[in-house]
């Protein structure tokens, strides 16, 4: 692993910007081919995973699914879900198993294309260049939080997901979770069980159970393979990519949430909010609406097992279908904080891309990289770890090999063709789509003083 001292005024054949795990499974294979690189990794190693998640959390998906290239999971719990020590050390371990080429501590701040068809790179380190980028900077970058929040008393302790840490770190009273993706359920969960009081804001996020017909709901549709459906299969590929993830947990061996059973047990369950007057909180009239819609994604994910092993005859347990435990009748639309002694509001409201940093036209009118599997229109320019970059697991343990196998195929025949184009015009024109202009200028100067 280098110093941040060796990358100002070095070329490098190829810049992997992000060293989680996108950005070390590309890596691995730019080893295995003998690639000259470099990974820039602003934090260290598993820095998401320690530092922006809390004390209980766990994976969602299950240990076998944690295959990075040349490193699957070998411990003992196939079945398990990895707590967040356990994926740093899975990542650590990772880095160690290959050693890439990589410098912690060092922050991208500009990212541009020159005229001669190199990539310049500007970080704290200094600014180096590179033949081709791999931008492996995920999509969790920076939190997103309403501007109403703006409009809470001051008094109320207001963090995001990413900052939440246990029930303890929070002051008494109750707490306020907006969003039930899959950190806000989890989220309520955690502070549920310790004992607190939750008003949980329900929005349109599907559910899913965690088993059924005796296998856990993802190898059911790994064999299905569901996980394997290319996004260019679906009718609506730019929606996929925007849906929320199913809520469900890996807590405690796994288990489903029913935000229906919480509300037995006095969690208070609102629809989305909506607005903050003073000390009032408003939330919509959704709610029931909200669970119907969430039960139906979990139920007609049930409907595509029962086919499928309809379909091949097999030989497992049948089991009774979900009924809710739960209905609202009177939801509560209008709620005063003090009247709640509501002291704590935790906002599971997602992130927002930052990609500012990349002055290369490569995105749409929603700020999104434009691109077929990572590769952009600008050649040389990839990204990777992006959810649905090409099939469910791109942005997961599951996936990221496959789409970064793809990128270092299409790397190889860039530098391939590279190497060809440095034989200047020799059957005719570049294939780059403008030629390297200092070298052309050059020429037709040397020619004018000729004449």
């Amino acid at each position: 692993m280098g110093g941040p001292g060796e990358l100002d005024g070095a070329h490098h054949a190829v810049v992997v910007v992000g060293g989680g795990q996108a950005g070390l499974a590309m890596s691995w294979y730019l080893c295995r081919r003998g690639v000259e690189h470099v990974v820039l990794e602003r934090h260290s190693v598993g820095y998401e995973w320690r530092e922006r998640r809390w004390d209980s959390f766990c994976l969602v998906t299950p240990n076998w699914q944690c295959r990075l290239p040349g490193f699957p999971y070998a411990g003992e719990d196939p079945d398990g879900f990895m707590p967040g020590a356990d994926i740093v050390s899975y990542l650590e371990g990772y880095a160690a198993a290959f050693g890439p080429p990589l410098h912690e501590g060092v922050t991208v701040r500009r990212l541009r294309r020159t005229a001669a068809g190199v990539f310049e790179v500007r970080t704290s380190a200094g600014t180096c260049t590179a033949d081709q980028v791999v931008v492996a900077t995920g999509p969790y970058h920076d939190p997103a939080v309403p501007r109403l929040a703006e409009r809470l008393p001051g008094d109320v302790t207001q963090l995001h997901s990413s900052s939440y840490r246990s029930p303890a770190k929070l002051p008494d009273g109750a707490v306020l979770v907006v969003g039930t993706g899959q950190s806000g359920c989890q989220i309520a969960e955690d502070l549920h069980l310790a004992g607190r009081t939750v008003h949980l804001a329900v929005g349109s996020a599907p559910r899913s159970a965690r088993r059924y017909r005796g296998r856990d709901v993802i190898a059911w549709l790994d064999e299905m393979g569901y996980y394997a459906k290319g996004i260019d299969e679906f009718a609506d590929a730019n929606e996929v990519r925007l849906r929320a993830n199913h809520y469900m947990t890996g807590r405690d061996r796994g288990h489903d949430i029913d935000l229906r059973a919480f509300a037995l047990q006095g969690m208070r369950l609102h629809g989305r909010l909506s607005d903050v007057a003073g000390t009032r909180l408003m939330f919509a009239d959704d709610l029931a609406s909200n669970l119907d819609r969430a039960d139906a994604v979990a139920e007609g994910i049930k409907d595509s097992i029962d086919r499928y092993v309809s379909a091949r005859g097999l030989d497992v347990p049948t089991e009774a279908r979900y009924t809710p435990v739960w209905r609202p009748t009177s939801p509560d639309t209008d709620v005063d904080l003090r009247a709640e002694d509501i002291s704590s509001v935790v906002w599971s409201t997602g992130y927002h891309r930052d990609h500012r940093w990349i002055e290369v036209p490569v995105f749409d009118g929603r700020g999104y990289p434009t691109h077929e599997r990572g590769v952009t229109s600008c050649p040389g320019l990839y990204f990777l770890g992006l959810p649905w970059q090409y099939t469910w697991g791109s942005g997961r343990f599951a996936g990221v090999a496959r789409d970064a196998s793809y990128l270092d195929g299409r790397i190889g025949l860039a530098g391939r063709q590279r190497a060809t184009d440095e034989v200047r015009w020799i059957a005719g024109t570049p294939t780059e789509t403008y030629p390297d202009l200092d070298w052309l200028m050059s020429t037709e100067t040397a020619g004018a003083g000729r004449g």
